[in-house]
Order: C-alpha cells, then structure tokens, then sequence
C-alpha cells in the first residue's frame, strides 16, 4: 500500500508540473500557430527572479507565510513583462510568415536568453528552499509527503478549470476560440486579433513563469534548466495534441505515471519512459489524442 500510495501522489504531482509547464505552449501554438521554443527560457527566468525575490525577501526579515504572495506577485509581473515585450517587439513583425521560421525566430530568443540570464545571474546556482521546508509535511496512508507538492497539485488543477472558463465563458475567450477557428474572418468581422494575440502570449509566458517560480524552491536553480523543460513540454503536447488545453491535461496525466511508475518499479527506464508514451500515443494517433482537425481552405 505504501508502494501504490508514493506511485499516486508523485504521478500526480509531477503530471501537475508537466501541465503547469506544457499549458502555455500549447496555448499559443493553438491560437497563433506558433512552437514557442522560447517557453523553457521563460520557465528559466520564472525560476531565478523567485530565488532573487525570496533572498531579498527573506534579508528583509519579512513573515514566511507571506512568501508565497511575493512569489506570486513575481511570476505574474514578469510573465506580463516578457510575453508583451517578445510578442509586440518581436513576434507581431512576423506574423503571416512560414511556421518554421517562427520556430528558428523563437530558438533564437531562447538562446539570447539564456545567454542573458547567465549575465544577469551568472552561472553559479541558487536556493531558494524555504518555502518548501516551511509547509511542512503530513502523513497520508503512513507516507509522509511535503505539503508543498500537494499544493502543487491544487494549483495546476486551479489554473487550469480559470484557463477553461476563460476560454469558455468570458467575452476574450470566446473571441479568442473564434480566432482559432479563422484568424482572417474574425479580423474582416472586427475582431482585434492583435490583441487576441498579445493577450495570448502574455497569458503562455504567465504558465512558463509561475510554473518556474513554484520548481524554484524544490531544486538548484542552475544554467540551462529551461533546456530539459522544454522537450518535457514539448512532449506533453504532442501527446495530447498541439493546440489541445484538456489534450495538455491528458498528456501531463500520462507522462507524470509514466515517470513514477518507472522510478520506484524500474529506475534505469526514467529517462525513457515518458518519450515512450510519446511514441506509443504517435504510432496509434500521430497527431495526438486531441488533436483538432484542421479546416480545409480554399
């Protein structure tokens, strides 16, 4: 039973931080047709500005139960700031181009920011551990488990139903559905599809973000984090389907009880188990479990 229970709750866990980080992308590949390779840069940032935000926080003698508003307070600042300044400064001078370039232009803003965070922050790593130590843990069926991770939980299942009712039930999310479906007949009804887009954007950035500042206080914050992320992302969406929120979901689900399962029942298949679903889901679906169909256009 304590088996199954540590195979529960880390799957979850983890499926948790796959959907936080594989949200945005697909997201903006849905409804700008564009594979944000700059997303694991984001997520890098996100990660470093928490660990710079709770050092000054903490020198400041400030309480510890307020951390987590900092934090948040941080992931959304510089989610905004970044999606709007690389989406209006870059991004909208390109639109209409072939897809592949706009995966060569983001690649590109991945690597510049990569270089720059180790400018900003240099290459040594950094802690940012006390959030994490601070909520302690409880026991469930005899496992003691951190009540960070499960807050985790609680907060990819939170943003997500606010991403679904915001597509579904506000005004932006339904124009925004309407964009997907025909980005040129929205903007001959009137639709401010350039909004759409710089909303979209500064919405993805947000996820890549929050979900490097909520990773910050259980690992090393060090160089090139942002590499392995986004291949993890990338995968998660590919498995549900590019383009897809509940697609993203799934494929999270799938990937997280794949890497538990394989690390307390056979360790050496970690790094291979999740691009195995991939690949098993590809040969039966090759555009994902959710892919939507594409519009034939004359």
């Amino acid at each position: 039973m304590l088996l199954v229970t540590a195979i529960v709750l880390d799957g979850l866990n983890y499926a948790a931080w796959l959907f936080l980080i594989a949200v945005g992308l697909t997201l903006i590949y849905g409804v700008m047709r564009i594979l944000n390779i700059a997303h694991g840069a984001f997520y890098a940032i996100g990660a470093y500005v928490c660990a710079s935000t709770l050092g000054i926080y903490y020198s400041a003698g400030l309480p510890d139960a307020l951390a987590f508003l900092a934090m948040g307070f941080a992931a959304i600042i510089v989610g905004l700031f970044l999606g709007l300044v690389m989406e209006r400064g870059i991004l909208k001078l390109l639109y209409g181009r072939d897809e592949v370039l706009m995966v060569l232009v983001t690649y590109a803003l991945f690597l510049i920011l990569e270089d720059a965070v180790k400018l900003i922050w240099g290459v040594e790593s950094y802690f940012a551990w006390q959030p994490y130590a601070y909520l302690g843990y409880v026991e469930i069926n005899e496992l003691p488990y951190q009540i960070y991770d499960l807050l985790m939980i609680a907060l990819a299942i939170a943003l997500g139903i606010g991403l679904w009712f915001w597509l579904e039930k506000s005004r932006m999310g339904r124009l925004t559905t309407a964009v997907v479906a025909d980005r040129e007949i929205s903007a001959a009804l009137g639709i401010n599809v350039t909004r759409i887009f710089a909303t979209t954007f500064a919405i993805g950035t947000i996820f890549a973000v929050v979900g490097g500042v909520v990773t910050a206080p259980k690992i090393a914050v060090t160089p090139g984090i942002g590499v392995e992320v986004i291949i993890l992302a990338f995968a998660v969406v590919v498995i549900g389907g590019l383009g897809s929120i509940p697609g993203a979901a799934i494929g999270a689900i799938f990937a997280g009880y794949a890497r538990a399962l394989s690390v307390h029942l056979a360790p050496e298949l970690e790094l291979f188990a999740i691009y195995a679903v991939m690949s098993l889901v590809l040969a039966i679906k090759p555009h994902g479990l959710f892919a939507r169909a594409a519009g034939r256009k004359i």
